[in-house]
């Protein structure tokens, strides 16, 4: 029997949305005893009495829990916590989108906002007309704050396993436009919403 609790990554204290964490009070039988060789990163797992998985969740009414992401994956945007699980979800469900990544851009007024990198189809162009149907796509799909406001057309960098390092494009962006020096250049395949009026005329009929 598992005793599962969601705790806030920041204070360590039960929320509806956070940590996905095993009570170690009533310890399971299937759970490891500690990383071999490694006491820090073991006591480090098993801290405050729970073992912490590293998952992030949320807890509905009901009692049912919904994954977000990785502790290491989840961001905030304007104060805003953003899942790229959910994000990606909703890219992928774009007919010219074969992959998505979506990791932090950072930004002077938001701090960060969701930038995504996106494989295509075959025979789909990354052009600013392709950018502009999955932005569009998108903001009819997500609420105003989750909004993927940048996007790259890009191959998406992957371990041997074939996982996307999201690490390594959170990388990307933060030498890119991040630091105090003055943002990188842009490149030919990458889009921001600015870059399409009509998007912001829609977003005023909207009042978002």
């Amino acid at each position: 029997m598992y005793t599962v609790a969601l705790l806030d990554p920041i204070s360590g204290e039960p929320a509806e949305e956070g940590e996905l964490c095993l009570d170690l009070s009533r310890r399971p039988l299937g759970l490891m005893t500690g990383y071999r060789g490694d006491p820090e990163r073991a006591e480090a797992a098993m801290r405050g009495g729970f073992y912490h998985t590293g998952d992030v969740a949320s807890r509905d009414g009901d009692g049912y829990l919904t994954y977000i992401g990785r502790t290491d994956d989840v961001f905030k945007a304007s104060d805003y916590r953003i899942s790229p699980f959910e994000l990606e979800s909703v890219l992928i469900e774009h007919e010219a989108v074969a992959e998505a990544a979506v990791v932090p851009s950072p930004d002077p007024l938001r701090l960060a906002v969701p930038k995504a990198y996106v494989t295509l189809v075959a025979g789909a162009e990354p052009s600013g007309e392709t950018a502009l149907a999955i932005f569009t796509y998108t903001r009819a799909r997500l609420a105003p704050y989750k909004r993927v406001r940048r996007l790259e057309f890009s191959d998406l960098p992957k371990t041997i396993s074939g996982k996307i390092r999201r690490v390594e494009l959170r990388t990307q962006e933060g030498a890119r436009h991040g630091g105090e020096a003055p943002p990188g250049p842009r490149g030919v395949t990458e889009f921001w919403e600015e870059d399409f009026p009509s998007l912001k005329a829609v977003s005023e009929d909207k009042n978002d």
